[in-house]
């Protein structure tokens, strides 16, 4: 597969067909050992709660999501949360980029990160923040494209079977 086998799109809101394809994802991440708060097992129904929760933030205008999607259906996904302070307007935190295992090296990472900090330029927002598990392939391609390593807290969360793990922030100032 190449970069032409799969595309971009923001979604305003969300079917059952894409919850089930964002649960699909989010459940392959988990089990291939991805920390993205939660742990194993992880049940499609706990995957789909996560989602509808997200959907009803997207509807209120508090998220929006971006989906890459190929032949499969949906294969990755990132999210801004858009609902900040009253004294940070201008900021939005990036959130659960997730690219199922079927897809990854392809490109689908970059190309949501980039996709989601043009979304973030739409939507009036000038600054992104986010946070990743210390020394991972996200925190690798975040530092390639530009992100702002601010520091690391050892120990931060839990990793999907146990044991902690340490996450790094960033941020990005956005043009």
């Amino acid at each position: 597969m190449n970069a032409t086998s799969w595309s971009l799109r923001r979604l305003t809101v969300l079917d059952d067909e894409q919850i089930a394809g964002l649960t699909d994802v989010l459940i392959d991440c988990v089990e291939g050992g991805a920390s993205v708060s939660f742990m194993l097992p992880l049940s499609c129904e706990r995957a789909a709660a996560f989602w509808r929760r997200v959907a009803d933030g997207v509807h209120l205008g508090a998220r929006a999501l971006l989906v890459a999607e190929d032949a499969q259906g949906i294969c990755g996904t990132v999210q801004l949360i858009l609902d900040q302070p009253e004294n940070q307007p201008h900021r939005a935190d990036l959130a659960k980029m997730l690219v199922h295992r079927r897809v990854r090296r392809q490109g689908v990472a970059t190309a949501l990160l980039r996709g989601a900090e043009a979304m973030a330029r739409d939507c009036g927002k000038s600054l992104l923040v986010l946070d990743t598990v210390t020394d991972s392939d996200a925190a690798r391609i975040y530092e390639r494209l530009g992100w702002v390593r601010v520091g690391e807290v050892p120990g931060f969360a839990l990793w999907p079977r146990g044991g902690f793990c340490g996450t790094t922030f960033y941020y990005r100032q956005l043009d």
